[in-house]
């Protein structure tokens, strides 16, 4: 294990609040936390970072052991670098006893490689006390839930929509979380991003549908340059081909976004696909897989026996 830095949010040295989008926005203070020694921004003796591989999905654990428990048997199958939690980690409020009744005895099983996103399911119980206690550090200032980090040759997001229409913390254009994520990216120097949070901006589901509320973010993302985009939140799976922040495909320069809310929890139906969308699937508890590459990545989606389904591609960093 070799220690690395996790940007968190709080200001170094400023006292204004989290709800500021000033200077506290701005500059981030610096937490350690171990990762593998597989990946880094730039090796010591100048050659290119190696290649990472993480796990990802959200809508994850009910309160019993059932399907959570097969998709982490999935992820603890293979060899990740890290895992990313898309929200809605534990149903059906996020206590902290359903978290350590249900949800450690599973996925918890790998919880040092967790880097975690929160859901509105995790933020039934105040404040996401139950979410931000099981977690910690890795999950982020409990005031605002979004954070940083760097793993190989890419700059990974956390992002915070917490309950369907980030009322608890702010997600909009003039939000003191756009403003950081604006300065986040104007000072990344990885060639390739990848951002993460719960509900998704588009979405072809038809129990909860295209969240505008993430629009600030997508406007951010695709200006700075942003590859992937990972969602959860309609317990489906879902990808989309690269596009920009209006729908408008974009195979140049446009953000390829994956719903995989197939971590544990019942599915949802599809409604009228939306532009973009590549591939739908509702049938399938599951995991993404990403190979991030130092100027590429893969996705493999690893669906839950006896499911047979399958996708697979390959895409290019801007």
């Amino acid at each position: 294990m070799r220690h690395v830095c996790l940007l968190l949010l709080a200001s170094c040295g400023s006292t204004g609040s989290s709800d500021d989008a000033g200077t506290d926005a701005t500059v981030s203070d610096v937490v350690g936390m171990d990762v593998p020694s597989s990946g880094d921004s730039g090796n010591p003796d100048g050659s290119s970072p190696s290649t990472v591989v993480i796990a990802a999905a959200g809508d994850i654990s009910e309160s019993s052991i059932g399907n959570q428990k097969k998709t982490s048997d999935l992820v603890l199958a293979g060899k990740y670098d890290a895992v990313l939690l898309l929200g809605d980690n534990q149903y059906p409020d996020g206590t902290a006893s359903t978290f350590l009744q249900y949800f450690d005895p599973t996925w918890g099983r790998f919880k040092s490689l967790i880097r975690p996103a929160p859901g509105n399911h995790d933020y039934h119980t105040t404040g996401a006390s139950g979410y931000f206690g099981y977690f910690g550090v890795s999950a982020g200032d409990p005031t605002k839930g979004y954070y940083s980090y760097d793993l190989g040759a890419w700059h990974l997001i956390a992002l915070n929509t917490n309950d369907n229409s980030c009322g608890f913390v702010g997600c909009n254009a003039s939000s003191a979380q756009v403003a950081w994520l604006k300065a986040d990216l104007a000072q990344n120097k990885q060639k390739c991003t990848l951002a993460y949070w719960h509900h998704p901006r588009f979405n072809s589901g038809s129990t909860h549908g295209n969240f505008t509320g993430a629009q600030a973010f997508w406007d951010a993302l695709y200006v700075g340059g942003a590859d992937i985009v990972l969602n959860g939140h309609e317990h489906v799976y879902e990808r989309f081909d690269p596009q920009n922040p209006m729908a408008g495909a974009d195979p140049q320069n446009g953000i390829r976004q994956f719903t995989v809310g197939t971590g544990g929890a019942g599915f949802y139906s599809f409604g009228t696909p939306q532009p973009n969308s590549a591939m739908r699937e509702n049938g399938s508890f599951g995991v993404i897989k990403l190979t991030l590459k130092p100027d590429s990545y893969d996705w493999d989606f690893l669906a839950v026996a006896p499911s047979t389904f399958m996708d697979k591609g390959t895409g290019q960093c801007h």
